[in-house]
This record gives C-alpha cells, sequence and structure tokens, in this order.
C-alpha cells in the first residue's frame, strides 16, 4: 500500500524564540502551538527602564471602587511613586481626591504610560485612543492577555508590556521586591531611582 500526500492547508507558526515554521494547519502541533503565547514584549531591563522614565501615568479602568485591583494599584502609585497620575473612567468622577477624566482624549496631557485595566477583548480599541492622543507606551495590566493586541500595537509603534503589574514591577525595580515578586523585608527612607 502507497502513502497518498495530499495537499493541506499550511500554516505559518511563529515560535517563542523568533523563528517560524511551516506546518499543516490541521495538525496537532500546529494547534498546539497555536494556542502557546508567542508574543514576547519588554524584557525586565526595558521594563525597568520605562518605568524610570516615565513621568506620567494614565490608569484606564481606574476605580473608585477599594477591592478592584485598580484601586489598589492606584494607592500604591499614589503613595510610593513620583508619578503624575491621571485616572480615565467614564463612569467616575473623583478617585483618590483627583479627578477622574472620561477617556484618555480628555487628559490634559499625553501620558509616558497608560496602564491598562480592561477585559483583553477591549485592548485593541484601547491601544487606537493611546495611538490617538501620541502616547508611546501601554502597559496592559497582570492577567489581561490579547496576543493579536500586542502585536498590533507593536504595529502601530507603540511599546506594549502585556499581563505585568505596574505596581509589582516598580516596586520590584525600587528595591521593594525581590526579583520574584516577595518582599524583601529592606525598609529604607531611599527614593527609588528613575
Amino acid at each position: 500500500m502507497t502513502d497518498t500526500i495530499t495537499d493541506t492547508e499550511q500554516e505559518t507558526v511563529r515560535l517563542v524564540n523568533g523563528l517560524s515554521c511551516e506546518l499543516p494547519a490541521s495538525s496537532p502541533l500546529a494547534k498546539l502551538l497555536r494556542s502557546q503565547r508567542t508574543w514576547v514584549g519588554p524584557d525586565a531591563r526595558e521594563r525597568g527602564q520605562i518605568l524610570r522614565a516615565a513621568k506620567s501615568v494614565a490608569i484606564v479602568g481606574a476605580s473608585p471602587n477599594p477591592a478592584r485591583s485598580s484601586y489598589f494599584v492606584s494607592t500604591y502609585l499614589q503613595q510610593s511613586a513620583d508619578y503624575d497620575l491621571y485616572f480615565v473612567n467614564p463612569n467616575a468622577t473623583e478617585i483618590l481626591g483627583q479627578p477622574v477624566y472620561k477617556s484618555l482624549a480628555d487628559l490634559p496631557v499625553v501620558p509616558d504610560i497608560v496602564d491598562v485595566f480592561r477585559r483583553g477583548t477591549d485592548i485593541p480599541q484601547v491601544i487606537d485612543e493611546v495611538v490617538a492622543i501620541g502616547a508611546k507606551t501601554i502597559w496592559v495590566q497582570l492577567g489581561i492577555w490579547n496576543e493579536e493586541a500586542a502585536y498590533y500595537g507593536e504595529q502601530q509603534g507603540l511599546t506594549v508590556v502585556m499581563d505585568r503589574c505596574i505596581k509589582v514591577e516598580h516596586a520590584r525595580f525600587g528595591g521593594g521586591l525581590h526579583l520574584l515578586g516577595f518582599d524583601t523585608g529592606q525598609i529604607s527612607a531611599r527614593k527609588t531611582k528613575r
């Protein structure tokens, strides 16, 4: 019996190391690779540089509810960083004693970082808004992932950080957290380096 080779639809799969390969689209390996994350954002050194260079952060999806993670992150940034903070939420008027803006377009400045607390499906729309105001970096919070949006953001010229907590990263690079995110136990009056 002879094996017959049929033409099957080929798919180019991009690997984490930046290489790509052609596979039959219906193959189990192609399906597995499609389910894997292939986008890789800035490394730790680059994320530290982003945070040190920034002077302002807009938080999209900021909440006045103390039980929400965006409120916790906002509180940390307000108390532990010297960023100018701008809160964006169409349904709030004040967060942590500061005014809240209905949209990124309403901000009085172009922020250095736009930190996003929105669903993964909302990220492409937020990217369009970030590009429209001229901001250069979008930081999508821990637990939020949209790989296609990450590639899209980079195509629009943005620096994209995704599935990372800006609070944890800021504390980590400022000496308050161990590399793995645990409290170092260090107490210091030293202001973090920028």
